[in-house]
């Protein structure tokens, strides 16, 4: 599958008749909001673990040095916290765009800190797109991110402002503490 995903998410769900809908975010959407909203709330969705498996061409690397940033990958016991924000379809246009990159739209399950549930979607980078990079050791993955920038900065900031709002949700991803540790810690010097 094409990492440009525009399109195939605007074929794959319609929201005719529904003025407002919940947007899951477990990344970069739970930091930067650059989107109107009407409400949200932290969430959880069961399932699902959080990974730094996607390559990033676009925003935190480039096509020929790829960053790294998280897509979710399936885990039956798994629960990943995140945001939930409740927005108008309208919303979808800025966010397939800045999310293009091998991300596809689900419909899923949210589970509120009340305990109440609701429907909403999330944008997942599945392994069949062509920026998907896969499992890698900690350390590696912390390399390749120290390494990277692209138009939307430094892959690290990615990577730093994700693990501050992960504590901040009250979140104990251990592998985005593990690779941030090694990021703080380890010299990468190129070699």
């Amino acid at each position: 599958m094409s990492a440009n995903t525009i399109e195939i998410n605007r074929a794959r769900q319609s929201f005719a008749g529904v003025s407002a809908i919940w947007l899951f975010g477990y990344g970069s959407l739970i930091y930067k909001v650059d989107f109107p909203f009407l409400e949200q709330r932290p969430a959880t969705i069961r399932g699902w673990q959080r990974r730094f498996w996607q390559g990033s061409h676009d925003h935190r690397g480039t096509p020929e040095a790829p960053g790294r940033v998280v897509t979710l990958v399936e885990q039956p016991d798994a629960v990943c916290k995140g945001m939930a924000y409740r927005v108008s379809p309208a919303v979808f246009e800025h966010l397939d765009v800045r999310e293009k990159n091998g991300y596809l739209r689900f419909t899923t399950r949210l589970t509120f800190d009340d305990g109440s549930h609701g429907e909403g979607v999330v944008y997942i980078a599945t392994e069949d797109n062509e920026a998907f990079l896969g499992h890698a050791p900690d350390e590696d993955i912390a390399r390749q991110i120290a390494r990277a920038s692209g138009p939307s900065g430094p892959n690290s900031e990615y990577l730093l402002r994700l693990a501050d709002s992960l504590r901040q949700l009250g979140d104990d991803c251990t592998h985005t503490f593990a690779i941030e540790r090694h990021l703080k810690t380890v010299p990468f010097d190129d070699e």
